[in-house]
């Protein structure tokens, strides 16, 4: 393993921190109960006339990573990523958080076993990861906000509203397949080509990791990417937790059978969705436009696939920014 002087997922974290507090949050762990402590990135100065707004991440690197416009195109030869990212330490391309920390309080947690937070419960389901998410924000005091969550974190997302409907407004739930079966998770691992959906979520190998980054983004060209550098991201941003991880993955509620188990939520819901996604394909977002909720829109952002915040962020940005009502 390289030393973190010379690892680029350890620089550009560094980096990725200077842009969250840049937007003026500011990272906190605090313990919800006797067992379990949640790290999250909170406003560093609360302004209680902006609404709350909730990001939650999804399966893989720490939240860091999944809400903010990297600027690393993984389509580029190696040599050009290098010189992308020397040339964004200039220029902090506008992300997610930076887009909206203006017009709300962002609240952006790391789920258990994600970064810091961790628990000493047995639980391991999304149900148990969306009770810790409303703890937390019940312990900061934050009664009211909306939600974004994406793939995983749309699961979260999902319970939080379904559980918690007096606290949670809008809800914005981003390629994330909640009308999941199992055989949507086989059908996922057979486009992998693997073996076992942990292999795909959480690679241990350049060629596991090619293949993840092959389902979820459009136009992958990750051949000539050397595997020292993916070595790298697997080893600062997938192997910490692994066992436990694992453990989350086989704990999930949805999409162990053959049956969909929605109860439709009372809130305004929006489904953003890759026209090219590979992991829960578009086709899934059609048929949960119509279980999830009565009022619930679909937005489709072309030529993107699993993860549209960092293949089109600014058309992301602006379709979350008119839902929720914020100013241009």
């Amino acid at each position: 393993m390289a030393p973190s002087f010379l690892s680029f997922a350890s620089l550009y974290s560094f980096y990725l921190r200077h842009c969250f507090t840049s937007s003026g949050l500011s990272q906190k762990s605090i313990n919800i109960g006797d067992e379990t402590t949640i790290h999250f990135w909170a406003p560093t100065q609360l302004r209680q006339s902006k609404p709350n707004l909730v990001f939650i991440h999804g399966f893989g690197p720490v939240s860091l990573w999944q809400w903010r416009q990297q600027g690393i195109n993984l389509e580029l030869p190696f040599s050009e990523i290098i010189r992308t990212r020397q040339s964004s330490k200039r220029n902090c391309c506008v992300g997610l958080v930076q887009f909206f920390a203006p017009d709300f309080n962002l609240y952006v947690p790391d789920l258990i076993f994600f970064g810091d937070s961790t628990t000493k419960s047995s639980e391991r389901s999304e149900i148990f990861q969306a009770e810790s998410v409303a703890k937390l924000l019940e312990t900061l005091g934050v009664e009211k906000y909306s939600l974004v969550g994406t793939s995983y974190g749309g699961f979260v997302s999902y319970h939080i509203a379904r559980m918690f409907p007096e606290r949670v407004e809008k809800v914005v739930i981003a390629s994330s397949g909640v009308n999941m079966k199992k055989k949507n998770n086989e059908e996922l691992v057979k486009r992998a080509k693997l073996e076992k959906i942990d292999d795909l979520m959480l690679p241990q190998k350049p060629s596991d990791l090619r293949a993840l980054l092959g389902v979820a983004v459009s136009k992958p060209s990750l051949l000539m990417v050397p595997d020292f550098f993916l070595n790298d991201l697997i080893n600062k941003l997938f192997a910490e937790n692994r066992n436990k991880k694992v453990e989350l993955l086989s704990g999930l509620t949805i999409g162990q059978d053959g049956s969909v188990n929605i109860s439709p939520l009372q809130q305004d819901v929006l489904l953003v969705w890759g026209d090219k996604d590979q992991v829960f394909p578009l086709e899934m977002a059609k048929d949960l436009q119509g279980l999830i909720g009565k009022n619930v829109r679909l937005e489709i952002i072309k030529d993107t696939s699993h993860v549209p915040q960092i293949e089109n962020a600014a058309e992301f940005n602006e379709i979350i920014r008119k839902f929720l009502g914020a100013s241009p």
